[in-house]
């Protein structure tokens, strides 16, 4: 029923698609399906997390944007020539920075690592050559890429990757203004906001939050120079950053938009580098 809310706000969903067909989901597919595509295909897990996002944002708001760019991107990437599997999405991240507020489930720095390599490794087990982690959670980045490091150096012939959407698509997503006002990506802020609004605009609560001084987001990289950590920081600003009330549906569909069409060329990157059939 909820795909059928978006598609009546105008919203084009991965469960429809751009090209008239949906994605391959892994959880739709027979095991004996799931061997034969596993030789070619590339699989991709979208991860997330369920963290409070405000007052004004639904907790699954990182899984549900990592879910959607990582499906909208396979059915692209079909055009590209592209065999795309989308295992399901991990709805549980590291995010215990969150959990003061509640509304908040979180896995441990150790045993997220440990899923994540957990997870990954099945799908090499199930057949899988080419697996690539797609993130839609900062506290998730660093794990993800650490885990797939790790897997791919005890392991042979295999392709891995891991990445946030947001960085595969950041230079398309600076172009298309992400970048001007407020933290990008932040968290509960105009960008996640605007994405929420576009995508489920009926978990959105208003009146949205507003700050005096959204700030801004050096456009040229995602995080610092030096990663600094202050307690309490989470607290002080009361979880959400910049000003939700500037966010709109209208921008979080075309950063949506433009970010499925950079993530697409992205797995068929992949699936080139690996020796893997494209076109």
């Amino acid at each position: 029923m909820a795909v059928d809310r978006q598609r009546k706000r105008g919203v084009r969903v991965a469960e429809r698609g751009s090209m008239g067909h949906g994605p391959i989901l892994f959880d739709e597919q027979t095991r004996v399906r799931l061997r034969e595509l596993s030789s070619e295909a590339l699989c991709v897990w979208p991860v997330g997390a369920t963290e409070q996002h405000g007052p004004h944002l639904p907790t699954a708001t990182d899984a549900m944007h990592a879910e959607w760019v990582a499906r909208e991107a396979a059915v692209r990437a079909a055009g590209l020539g592209v065999t795309v599997v989308v295992a399901p999405t991990l709805h549980i991240g590291s995010s215990a920075h969150h959990l003061p507020f509640g509304g908040t489930m979180s896995l441990p720095t150790e045993t997220y690592y440990r899923v994540i390599r957990a997870g990954v490794e099945s799908l090499v087990t199930d057949g899988f050559r080419r697996v690539m982690v797609v993130n839609g959670h900062g506290g998730n980045h660093e794990l993800i890429q650490l885990a797939v490091r790790d897997l791919a150096l005890a392991l042979s012939d295999v392709h891995l990757g891991a990445g946030s959407w947001w960085t595969i698509a950041w230079d398309a997503l600076v172009a298309a203004g992400a970048a001007e006002i407020g933290r990008f990506p932040g968290h509960a802020g105009r960008f996640e906001t605007s994405l929420v609004l576009a995508l489920r605009p009926d978990l959105v609560v208003h009146p949205l939050p507003h700050r005096d001084e959204p700030g801004t987001t050096d456009p040229r990289r995602f995080g610092a120079d030096v990663r600094a950590e202050h307690a309490g920081f989470w607290q002080s600003i009361d979880g959400y950053g910049d000003s939700p009330d500037l966010a709109s549906a209208e921008l979080g569909r075309r950063w949506l938009d433009v970010s499925a069409d950079v993530v697409a060329a992205a797995y068929a990157a992949f699936q080139h580098a690996s020796g893997g059939p494209v076109g």
